[in-house]
C-alpha cells in the first residue's frame, strides 16, 4: 500500500495539503510508509491489533450481546500535530482549565458570577451534575478538576475548536500510552528520526497530582483508584493505572468509614486511605449522600469527604462543567475569570432552552447536530443530515418536550486521516482528546486520545458506536 492513489478531497487533512502533497511535518512518516515492500503495512497493522489483543486493551459496550468486552480498534496511521500548533493549543487548554476551575469553586461557594448576571441561575439549578450537597466544600488547594480530557475538533479549513469538556471521570488516556508502545515496535526508525514527545510518562504525573492532594504532614499517603468493577466500560483502564502507579485497585466494598476517615480492607486488616481517584460518577459515590440504591459507592464517604479527611479527584460536583448547557457559557467564563477572551473558541453552539434559539434548531434540524447535554459516547444524538424524517420528528418532539437538556450545532466537516480500510487508504474523521493535570500547576500531557470515525462518512468517533483510535505524535520542534 502507498499513498500514490490517496486523495484527501474538500477535508483538511492532517497528513497531506493535497493529494500527493504531505504536510512538512508528515513528509518522513509518508516516505517511509511509501518505501515498504508490498503487503508489508498491512502486516504491521494486524501485529499492532495482535499486540493490543495480548495487552488486553479492552472497553465494554454494556448493549453489546456479543461479550463483556472487546479491544478498541486501533488504525497505525498516526495524526501528527507540530510543535508550534501544540504550543497554541496547550496555552489554550491551561486557559480552559483554570476559568473551569474557578467557576466551579464559585458556584459552589459564593455564586458570584450568578450574582453578577453572567450565568443565569437557571442554567446552574437545572443542571443534573450541580449537586446541592456540595455547596461550602473546600477541597485542598481549591482544585476541583485535577484530570480533565477536553475533546477537541479542527473543520474543512483547519481551525480547532472545542466540542465538548470531560471533568467527571474522563477516560482513554490508557489507549494513549498503550498504542505508543504498539507504534513504537511498528515504526521504530521514525521514533529517533521525528523527535516525537512520549507519552509514557503520564502515570508519574497522574501520581504527583494526587499525592499533590494528600496533607502535607503525611509522610507515606495512601492512595487508591476506586473502580465500579470489572463490568464498567472503561475497567482496563482503572486497573492498568492503578498498576502504572503502583497503587491499589479498590471497589466500594473494599471500602469502609471508621472512626471519620475511610479505610481499606486488607489481609493486614483495616489501613486509612488518603487519596481516592475516583472512577465512580458522583451519584453513585455515597448512598447516604446522593443515590440511596447505589451499590458501588461507600456509605459515610461524604462526610469523610466535608471534613477534609480524604482527598477526591476530581472533586465531588466537577459534573456541572460536563453539561453541554455549560458548556455554551465557557467563553463568558473565561472572560469573568480571567479576564482574556477564549484562545480556543468553541463550536457556536444553540441553546435549546431560549425560545429564539429553539426556533432556529426546530427548523434546520436536517442541517444541525443536536446532542443532550448529559449524555456521552454518542448517545442521544441526532445528526441532522444524516437522519431520517421520522428521526428529526422525534427529535423535534424531544425538545419541545425538554428544552433544557438540548443544544445544537452546525454541522462540521471534521479533519480526516489517512486510515486503512479494506487493504486500501481512506480519509476519516478524527478528534482529539488532551488529557490536563491540575496539580501544584496545570500540566498538559502531549497529544491524547485522536479518535477515528471507522465507518465510511461517519462523523461519531466514539468507540460504543464503532469508532476506533490512533497514535498521536506531537514534535518537538
Amino acid at each position: 500500500m502507498q499513498f500514490n492513489t490517496y486523495d484527501p478531497g474538500d477535508f483538511y487533512d492532517e497528513l497531506f495539503i493535497e493529494k500527493g502533497k504531505p504536510r512538512p511535518e508528515a513528509q518522513l512518516l509518508i516516505a517511509k510508509i511509501n518505501s515498504l515492500p508490498s503487503g508489508e503495512l498491512e502486516q504491521r497493522q494486524q501485529a499492532a491489533q495482535n499486540a493490543l489483543m495480548k495487552l488486553g486493551a479492552t472497553f465494554n459496550v454494556y448493549s453489546d450481546n456479543q461479550g463483556t468486552e472487546r479491544i478498541f480498534p486501533f488504525d497505525i496511521i498516526p495524526r501528527i500535530v507540530s510543535a508550534l500548533e501544540w504550543q497554541w493549543l496547550e496555552k489554550g487548554l491551561k486557559q480552559r482549565i483554570a476559568a473551569l476551575n474557578l467557576f466551579i469553586g464559585d458556584i459552589y461557594g459564593e455564586q458570584k458570577i450568578i450574582a453578577d448576571g453572567i450565568i443565569p441561575e437557571y442554567a446552574i439549578a437545572s443542571a443534573t451534575g450541580f449537586l446541592k450537597p456540595c455547596i461550602g466544600l473546600k477541597p485542598p488547594a481549591d482544585v476541583w478538576c485535577h484530570i480533565t480530557g477536553t475533546d477537541l475538533v479542527r473543520d474543512k479549513h483547519g481551525h480547532w475548536y472545542v466540542l465538548e469538556d470531560n471533568l467527571r471521570c474522563p477516560s482513554g488516556v490508557s489507549y494513549v500510552i498503550e498504542n505508543r508502545r504498539v507504534m513504537k515496535s511498528c515504526f521504530p526508525e521514525l521514533f529517533g528520526k521525528m523527535g516525537i514527545k512520549p507519552v509514557d510518562d503520564y502515570p508519574s504525573h497522574l501520581l504527583e497530582t494526587l499525592l499533590n492532594l494528600a496533607p502535607p504532614h503525611l509522610t507515606n499517603p495512601r492512595v487508591a483508584v476506586l473502580t465500579p468493577g470489572i463490568y464498567n466500560s472503561a475497567y482496563f483502564e482503572h486497573s492498568f493505572l492503578a498498576q502504572q502507579m503502583g497503587v491499589e485497585l479498590v471497589e466500594g466494598r473494599d471500602l469502609v468509614v471508621v472512626d471519620g476517615y475511610l479505610r481499606m480492607r486488607t489481609t493486614k486488616g483495616l489501613q486509612r486511605v488518603d487519596v481516592i481517584y475516583r472512577r465512580i460518577d458522583d451519584n453513585f459515590i455515597d448512598p447516604l449522600a446522593f443515590r440511596p440504591d447505589s451499590l458501588l459507592g461507600v456509605p459515610g464517604l461524604m462526610e469523610v469527604y466535608r471534613n477534609r479527611r480524604v482527598a477526591i479527584a476530581n472533586a465531588l460536583g466537577t459534573g456541572v462543567a460536563d453539561d453541554k448547557g455549560i458548556y455554551t457559557y465557557v467563553p463568558d467564563i473565561i472572560r469573568y475569570y480571567l479576564d482574556e477572551d477564549q484562545i480556543i473558541p468553541n463550536v457556536p453552539t444553540y441553546r435549546c432552552w431560549e425560545e429564539k434559539d429553539r426556533n432556529h434548531v426546530l427548523g434546520n434540524l436536517d442541517k444541525l447536530v443536536v446532542k443532550a447535554v448529559n449524555e456521552a459516547g454518542g448517545y442521544g444524538m441526532l445528526v441532522g443530515p444524516h437522519a431520517t424524517p421520522e428521526q428529526r420528528e422525534d427529535f423535534a418532539g424531544r425538545i419541545q418536550e425538554n428544552p433544557r437538556n438540548y443544544i445544537a450545532q452546525p454541522t462540521l466537516c471534521l479533519s480526516r486521516v489517512p486510515t486503512i480500510i479494506k487493504d486500501e487508504f481512506a480519509g476519516c474523521h478524527v478528534d482529539l482528546r488532551p488529557y490536563i493535570l491540575y496539580g501544584k500547576e496545570i500540566y498538559v500531557h502531549p497529544g491524547g486520545l485522536t479518535r477515528v470515525a471507522l465507518k465510511k462518512g461517519s462523523l461519531v468517533v466514539n468507540s460504543s458506536q464503532g469508532g476506533g483510535s490512533k497514535d498521536t505524535w506531537v514534535l518537538f520542534e
